[in-house]
């Protein structure tokens, strides 16, 4: 008999913190009505750090990924970590939706199956090509680079002809450890921003606008972006919906970021299904779906 049947990841500074911004309130906010909903359904529901060394994973139903946010730092721990329980619970998402959701490879298998994605080079370790040999192949002429496992803007930047030759020496040493990603930037992030859709168990439930600090790209709080209310429209909600349908098996829940690419046309700027923020501190019914969700979907 298992002690627990939900176990909330996050991670060891967010267990309990003595300092506490807002920016950590809203980590224990959300966590807390992710909580209250899973309770509210007679799910037993604690919440630990993934490292925890102390905690039994056999004794935990399931396991929900929430505010993990050091795994991309912590890659190759988080990797082997994630293998020595996979066996022990269920994972929500599944072991074989995160694996295949932590390197943005998956932006070309969405492509495959009709997702509008920002025009994208995918540029594998040990190229020995220079950046500006890349970038001239491509015709563009504003463009992003950012490696293909990251998070939180690790190592993104924004090139153009003017800076390319200040950034071949970061390009070489990262492309001899790690994929990259070569995009077109798309002026619209700038003037209208990204949204974030927010689908649990392949329904929509709510949405967030980000938009960048003036003289920056990158919507992140943690670079100065903001947050706003947003009513997305059908065409917005039902291109999030397609692009989470076309995963497999299906997530219970994703973070669908969308941007409007030079053409003005919807894509994919990110498909978030290991540890996204989710705002549920702006709309707590949503917490309430994605619970049913995980109570209907336990093995």
């Amino acid at each position: 008999m298992s002690k627990y049947d939900v176990t909330i990841l996050t991670e060891t500074r967010y267990v309990n913190p003595t300092e506490v911004d807002q920016y950590v309130q809203n980590i224990l906010d959300e966590d807390r009505l992710l909580a209250e909903a899973l309770e509210a359904l007679s799910l037993k529901t604690t919440r630990t750090n993934w490292d925890d060394p102390n905690f039994d994973w056999s004794q935990t139903k399931s396991v929900v990924f929430r505010s993990t946010w050091d795994y991309f730092h912590r890659f190759e721990e988080f990797n082997n970590w994630l293998l020595s329980i996979k066996d022990k619970t269920q994972m929500i998402n599944p072991y074989e939706l995160i694996q295949w959701n932590l390197d943005k490879h998956y932006l070309k298998d969405l492509e495959e199956k009709g997702i509008r994605i920002p025009p994208t080079e995918f540029i594998e370790i040990g190229d020995t090509r220079s950046l500006a040999t890349i970038t001239e192949s491509t015709g563009w002429r504003k463009f992003i680079l950012k490696p293909a496992i990251a998070g939180a803007a690790r190592h993104t930047y924004k090139l153009d002809p003017s800076n390319i030759e200040k950034h071949e020496a970061i390009f070489k040493e990262l492309i001899e450890n790690e994929a990259m990603l070569l995009q077109e930037f798309q002026e619209q992030v700038i003037t209208k921003g990204e949204i974030s859709l927010n689908v649990f168990g392949g329904k929509y439930t709510h949405a967030v606008l980000k938009k960048a600090k003036p003289g920056d790209f990158r919507v992140q709080d943690d670079f100065g972006g903001t947050l706003h209310e947003y009513e997305p429209n059908e065409e917005e909600i039902n291109f999030a919906i397609k692009a989470v349908k076309a995963c497999d098996p299906l997530p219970s829940y994703a973070r669908v970021d969308i941007i409007w690419n030079n053409q003005d046309e919807l894509c994919i700027s990110e498909l978030e299904m290991i540890e996204p923020e989710l705002w549920f501190r702006r709309n707590p019914s949503a917490a309430k779906v994605l619970a049913e969700h995980i109570l209907k979907n336990l093995d």
